[in-house]
């Protein structure tokens, strides 16, 4: 068998922890002739960079801003990457692409490998497509109560909104600046950008909340200290990005076993080295 190829795809996509994750994985699973690589790739350039790829390929990992435009493009999509909005993974098979979501999963098992495995109540902060897959996980945890999402603009809030009605969850939502009235719950999501939770940290430092916090890098964030510090449960970005490239490796080899640790292990070195540099 000649190489087998595969990538993550974005913008911007330089310092995606994939490559570091998934080559671990090949590795550990003697997939020698597996290669995993990165691509700088817009929305408009996606198309014409699927149409050009060989028969070598297996699977495409994908970040922003391409998650919505892969369902527009995939010959086949799972039900669950078209109720969220968004697919993160596009697998070669028969001659078509597929689209998958694996961010739910990811999610989902971030959190029960930390203990948060039924939380009765949630708050969402943001209102991107991570909220949306947020609001997939806590539904598959078996959350049955209506999620808040907290936005800075709620004008802005149309997709995730889309998204809960496609899933048939109830939500509401709120603006972010009424953080203080929506916090006696069991569980904070934020899906905000690095360093925009930690302007709330007294505040989650002062409720009941475990926290869910989508950044890994830099790590802890000081939402994350502020939450720990009190004996609350903290979740990070990382644990998130390890189980969805775990479920990325299983859909694109075919692989029931997939080497979790050896996956883990990597990518903390990975994000260690970084962190030293800075």
């Amino acid at each position: 068998m000649g190489l087998v190829r595969a990538a993550v795809l974005g913008s911007p996509v330089a310092h995606s922890l994939s490559p570091v994750l998934h080559t671990a994985a090949y590795t550990a699973m003697g997939l020698d002739d597996w290669s995993y690589g990165l691509r700088e790739c817009g929305e408009e350039e996606l198309a014409p960079f699927l149409a050009g790829l060989g028969e070598e390929w297996a699977g495409l990992s994908l970040t922003m801003p391409l998650k919505r435009r892969a369902l527009e493009l995939a010959d086949t999509v799972t039900d669950l990457a078209r109720q969220v909005g968004g697919a993160n993974t596009l697998v070669r098979g028969g001659g078509a692409w597929h689209a998958h979501n694996t961010d739910v999963v990811g999610i989902a098992e971030a959190l029960a490998e930390t203990g948060v495995e039924a939380p009765r109540s949630a708050v969402v902060l943001g209102a991107g497509a991570t909220a949306a897959s947020a609001l997939a996980a806590l539904r598959s945890l078996g959350l049955t109560s209506p999620v808040t999402v907290l936005a800075r603009d709620t004008a802005r809030t149309g997709e995730v909104a889309a998204a809960a009605r496609r899933l048939g969850h109830p939500l509401e939502v709120a603006p972010l600046a009424d953080l203080d009235a929506h916090l006696d719950v069991d569980l904070v999501v934020s899906s905000l950008p690095s360093g925009a939770a930690d302007h709330h940290a007294d505040r989650l430092a002062a409720s009941r909340a475990d926290l869910f916090d989508v950044v890994y890098s830099p790590w802890p964030t000081r939402a994350a200290e502020a939450v720990a510090g009190r004996g609350g449960r903290v979740v990070g970005g990382f644990p998130m990005l390890l189980h969805q490239a775990v479920a990325q490796v299983r859909v694109m080899t075919g692989a029931e076993e997939v080497p979790v640790e050896a996956m883990r292990e990597a990518g903390e070195a990975e994000l260690a080295r970084r962190a030293a540099l800075v």
